[in-house]
């Protein structure tokens, strides 16, 4: 199968727009921690070898990837957004606001964009958003790897704070143990609250809006 390329980048490029970012988050469906994004611009026709969809890697080839990236690209930044700010905001805008925060710290600013599946509404910047953009542009795929381990450092590190719940195992995401953990001990800061087993294990009435996943 075709891995990701710079065909979306060099639309951009053609129209002398250099510093394209490729924007991604990690995050939107785990029960804790933070959801976090990460922007990085490429340098014109060069990328480490073996990027790709973080998801479509194992921790080892992320965790080897994420010091390349950051090395070789002219820009990049990640930005996150706490769980108390999702479920202010929902986790759609929560997304949304980690993604514009990451692109807002770019130094030099990107002077384009390709995100994947989204596109910032209030930022006045050509973009792109594309649907499954970290399987087909190589700038995305590179956010998505800083994105996701960057987050998966926060909840290492939220591990050793809260050992019960097993976040180094499974990063706050809904599988059985974490489950299991949440129904024993209830929900720690980490937890999202506007999210439906979150909510059920600490006896809250379930949210109206469709936010609990």
């Amino acid at each position: 199968m075709k891995g990701p390329d710079f065909a979306f980048e060099r639309v951009y490029w053609d129209a002398c727009l250099t510093l394209v970012a490729g924007v991604d988050e990690a995050g939107a469906g785990p029960l804790a921690g933070p959801v976090t994004a990460a922007a990085v611009i490429l340098p014109v026709d060069h990328a480490p070898p073996g990027i790709n969809d973080s998801k479509q890697l194992s921790e080892a080839a992320r965790d080897a990837l994420a010091p390349l990236i950051r090395q070789v690209a002219v820009a990049w930044a990640v930005a996150s957004c706490t769980p108390e700010e999702i479920d202010r905001h929902n986790i759609r805008q929560a997304c949304l606001i980690a993604m514009r925060r990451a692109v807002d710290a770019l130094s030099p600013a990107a002077q384009a964009l390709v995100i994947d599946y989204r596109s910032l509404p209030d930022l006045r910047l050509p973009q792109t958003p594309i649907t499954k953009g970290d399987t087909l542009s190589l700038s995305i795929g590179a956010a998505s790897i800083l994105a996701k381990t960057s987050r998966d450092a926060v909840m290492l590190a939220a591990d050793a704070e809260y050992p019960q719940y097993g976040f180094a195992r499974h990063k706050g995401y809904g599988t059985p143990e974490h489950l299991e953990a949440l129904r024993r001990h209830g929900p720690c800061p980490l937890h999202r609250r506007s999210y439906a087993p979150v909510r059920a294990a600490a006896g809250l009435d379930p949210v109206q809006t469709g936010l609990g996943l």
